[in-house]
């Protein structure tokens, strides 16, 4: 029987493993939808059309295809390093940790710094009421940065080792 704690990395790990293929799953079968969404929120099209600001955007179709294809590449990759981490969790869960951190570091990135600071901040992805993914990346990056904190424990989060071991 698995530890509290260990279940609760594996669990955890494993929601965020299957969230992220299927994210990764649905914008290959389904390119299109979210295909759109890229090539609004880079052109800012449906922002407030402020002068200082749409300097920024990205009109070229081919761009943002191209930046729409990186994320559905980065999304594949961290949905199979939080699927191996699962798998390891059972056989050496020292390494599992490292990896599941590391898978849930690169869905902060997705998240954190490349919806909500360059999708939401750089293009104003807040000004659309159309193509707004913010609440759905604030939502994803709660999600991983909790199972951030359980995966870690307070090994990592404070320098000290607790008593009950994942």
């Amino acid at each position: 029987m698995l530890a509290p704690r260990r279940l609760a990395a594996v669990a955890l790990t494993a929601s965020v493993a299957l969230y992220m293929a299927l994210v990764a799953f649905g914008n290959i079968t389904d390119f299109g939808t979210n295909q759109q969404f890229v090539r609004h929120v880079l052109a800012m099209d449906t922002t407030f059309h402020d002068k200082a600001l749409m300097w920024r955007g990205i009109t070229s179709p081919r761009v943002a295809d191209a930046a729409y294809v990186l994320i559905i590449a980065w999304e594949t990759i961290t949905a199979l390093v939080l699927v191996c981490a699962t798998a390891l969790w059972f056989v050496v869960p020292g390494r599992a940790r490292s990896w599941s951190a590391y898978g849930l570091v690169m869905t902060v990135l997705l998240f954190g710094a490349g919806f909500l600071a360059v999708g939401g901040e750089w293009f104003a992805m807040w000004q659309s009421k159309q193509w707004n993914g913010l609440e759905a990346a604030t939502r994803d990056l709660v999600f991983a940065g909790v199972t951030l904190l359980v995966v870690l424990g307070d090994r990592e989060v404070t320098g000290r080792q607790g008593t009950e071991g994942p």
